[in-house]
């Protein structure tokens, strides 16, 4: 995607073939700056502190850790300790403990002279498939779109809500719920997305509204409260979300919030479609409810930081002191309440038989290896 028309991932190799850079996302909007890793105690930091954020590009930034981890010591040794130390980063989304595991079976069979090499050149695989991945779900998407326009009574423009960022900075590029909405715009389709704010940490309102400003889509921001109102006025015509981690049973874990907007379009008929590559699907649960849920610091709630009349980044605090917070930093939204799966195999029901249905293979493996 582009930024002030240079394009960029949200991750990528830097000139001298060992470095990994990325887009420090804890700065944006204000301030667009990337970060340098080193090592894949610097990936570890990077994750969780939410330089680098979204399922999929927490699974890209461990992959390149566990590669910056062979840079420095190949031995087996340095081999476990940062996938365990990874693996440790984040615990909700599923995306991070697939690419270790990718990393971990490419690496752990080959002689320690192999494995950097090795270790790069898988790391850059997994970053190209989820570009690849991402621009497919895109299509999948796309159609859905088309005939939603088509079937509108006054089809002037189509109105999209999407909650916290799915899109590129959330992945390697392209994005998952913004995917789609993209490559419409992009086909000269009239797109206007309402973005949710996503309290605590704002990154509808910082990052999803950069991004669609950066590819100049029409969009608005709303605070999270206002999306019940907008549905029953009839000013959404569907919601697209990602997902941190998806069940078998296509129950959806997701940012906190996204709960509250499928009850919303469900009970008003809007259209609820989450987005995600197969990666993100851990097909060892069976339903959402043991999925675990971070509790972040409530830092995240107490506190905001925003640009101030100096131009100027300030921090200030919002509650009283003293009183207590919770920032739990993920909901699950059941099967029941989720219109259809956008996967890059296609579009599915959320439930056991429509995963069944484009992921035969995957679901055989899970049962076997129970």
């Amino acid at each position: 995607m582009n930024i002030d028309g240079k394009p960029y991932r949200s991750i990528w190799l830097a000139a001298d073939g060992a470095t990994v850079e990325a887009i420090d996302q804890t700065l944006l909007p204000h301030r667009f700056a990337t970060v340098q890793l080193r090592s894949f105690r610097d990936a570890e930091h990077a994750i969780k502190t939410m330089i680098v954020r979204g399922a999929p590009l927490i699974g890209a930034t461990a992959a390149y850790g566990v590669a910056l981890a062979m840079n420095a010591d190949a031995g087996d040794y340095m081999l476990q300790e940062a996938h365990q130390c990874l693996l440790s980063a984040r615990p909700t989304a599923v995306n991070l403990r697939w690419a270790l595991d990718e990393m971990m079976a490419t690496l752990k069979p080959l002689p320690t002279v192999q494995r950097r090499e090795a270790a790069y050149v898988r790391a850059a695989e997994i970053c190209d498939d989820d570009v690849r991945l991402n621009r497919a779900i895109g299509e999948h998407g796309l159609q859905i779109i088309r005939e939603l326009l088509r079937k509108k009574k006054q089809p002037s423009h189509i109105n999209i809500m999407t909650h916290c960022n799915a899109g590129w900075l959330a992945t390697v590029d392209w994005g998952t719920a913004l995917a789609p909405i993209y490559l419409a715009h992009d086909a000269s389709l009239p797109v206007h997305v309402w973005v949710s704010e996503t309290r605590p940490r704002n990154q509808g309102a910082s990052l999803t509204a950069w991004e669609l400003a950066q590819h100049g889509i029409p969009h608005t921001v709303i605070v999270d409260n206002a999306a019940g109102h907008l549905m029953r006025k009839g000013e959404v015509d569907m919601v697209i979300v990602g997902s941190d981690r998806t069940a078998a049973n296509g129950d959806v874990c997701n940012k906190i919030g996204t709960y509250l907007k499928a009850l919303a379009a469900n009970d008003n008929s809007v259209p609820f479609y989450v987005a995600l590559p197969s990666s993100t699907i851990d097909w060892s649960l069976s339903d959402g409810a043991t999925i675990p849920i971070e509790e972040r610091s409530g830092d995240e709630v107490s506190q905001i930081a925003g640009r101030n009349k100096h131009h100027g980044v300030s921090r200030v605090a919002l509650t009283p002191k003293g009183s207590a917070v919770a920032n739990p930093a993920f909901d699950v939204t059941p099967a029941r309440l989720v219109t259809g799966l956008i996967t890059e195999r296609g579009v599915c029901a959320a439930s056991s038989q429509g995963l069944q249905s484009l992921f035969a293979g995957k679901i055989n493996e899970r049962t076997a290896a129970a």
